[in-house]
């Protein structure tokens, strides 16, 4: 993917005395008391400023924080609180900065916060008046932040069309390395893990991927659909019974390629959904009325485990069961060590995907995970980024 790097440019030379701007997503969770109760994103977004502040720039860095209304600062709104882990995390001074559209004092070698980005009128409707604005604070804007990109907002979209240069930053361009080298000229078998409640929440994932993938594993409730759609009973199940019509299509587009969706084998059973409801193994067949299927059974995850062992890349996004009760985790659990212990290239991605991989202790064991959320999504439907392509058409 054609684009200007931060690092290219200070290979170059060209940040030395220069005003940065890095667009970083320090969007972390909080408790009641405003307290950072995960800081992954703040550590995350350290090596593109500590490379700018190295190459000799002043850096100013934003970033959006829960749900502001424009306009109207509230206290719960502010950047406070990830100012002083960053201070404490870079060992230098970290100003914060509020009402700073208008104007930054920052020297070469300093950093300064500036505070939520969407406090300001315009940021969400990618105001070119605001993006202009922002823009002429800065030589070289840099987009950081991988978990807005598929949002066009002012400090996505907007400031990369009218700074000098706009260039993506190390975070940005290793989530786009990496979806690239998944998705765009992967290493065959491609198998692609697609879990979750409900299919219409992913319909157009599973039509696109269903046009690229080789094996397209199906999980939780949208596996339920799909045992419907190939005439099995699923009891009183989580399912989509209007979309039967598309997980036939997406079976038939696969068939048809050569490729193929695994239906279950067996699965595990439960009369009720809670945390000490009693599991039981069943074949697909013997699924009675009241079941509620919770998670593949076995036999099913032992053959998708080895599926996935001859894989040459493996797209994983949501965990195959309820993995939240012990009970139904099973299914989820060998998914995630036959990823882990694959020698494919693999990338996963999505809030319950990082859960498993956190609970079943298999961070190291995955190439590449992204925190993008929407942004990895919307990407593996085959969506234009808009904050990816402003930065395209500055690099041509």
């Amino acid at each position: 993917m054609q684009l200007n790097r931060l690092s290219d440019l200070i290979a170059n030379n060209q940040l030395q005395g220069k005003r940065v701007f890095i667009r970083a997503d320090l969007n972390v969770p909080q408790d009641t008391a405003g307290n950072i109760t995960e800081d992954t994103r703040v550590r995350a977004s350290l090596p593109a400023i500590q490379a700018a502040l190295k190459a000799g720039a002043a850096v100013m860095v934003t970033s959006h924080l829960g749900r502001p209304t424009e306009g109207q600062f509230k206290p719960e709104d502010s950047l406070a609180p990830i100012a002083a882990l960053m201070q404490s995390l870079l060992g230098q001074p970290v100003s914060l900065l509020r009402d700073w559209v208008d104007g930054v004092q920052v020297e070469p070698g300093q950093v300064v916060l500036l505070e939520n980005c969407r406090v300001n009128v315009g940021e969400k409707s990618n105001s070119d008046a605001l993006a202009q604005k922002m823009a002429r604070l800065c030589d070289i804007y840099v987009n950081d932040a991988f978990g807005t990109a598929h949002r066009a907002e002012a400090t996505t979209h907007g400031i990369a069309k009218f700074a000098p240069i706009a260039c993506a930053g190390p975070l940005l361009s290793a989530e786009l390395d990496a979806l690239g080298k998944a998705l765009g000229q992967p290493a065959r078998p491609l198998v692609a893990i697609v879990a979750g409640s409900k299919v219409s929440t992913k319909l157009a994932i599973l039509q696109s991927l269903a046009a690229k993938v080789d094996q397209l594993i199906v999980g939780g409730g949208i596996a339920n659909t799909f045992m419907l759609a190939a005439g099995l009973k699923i009891g009183k199940s989580l399912a989509e019974a209007p979309l039967v019509d598309e997980a036939r299509a997406i079976m038939a587009a696969m068939t048809a390629r050569g490729a193929s969706v695994p239906i279950p084998l067996d699965v595990v059973c439960a009369k009720e959904f809670s945390p000490t409801a009693v599991a039981t193994i069943k074949d697909v067949h013997e699924v009675a009325d009241d079941d509620l299927i919770l998670d593949i059974g076995p036999r099913t995850a032992a053959l998708l485990a080895t599926q996935i062992g001859q894989a040459g890349t493996v797209v994983w996004n949501g965990p195959v069961g309820v993995f939240e009760f012990d009970q139904f985790g099973e299914g989820t659990k060998t998914i995630a060590l036959a990823v882990a212990h694959s020698k494919a290239f693999s990338i996963a991605g999505g809030g319950d995907t990082l859960a498993a991989i956190a609970k079943y202790q298999i961070t190291d064991q995955i190439d590449y995970i992204s925190t993008g959320g929407g942004a990895f999504l919307e990407f593996l439907e085959g969506k234009t980024l808009p904050a990816v392509a402003v930065l395209q058409e500055r690099s041509q």
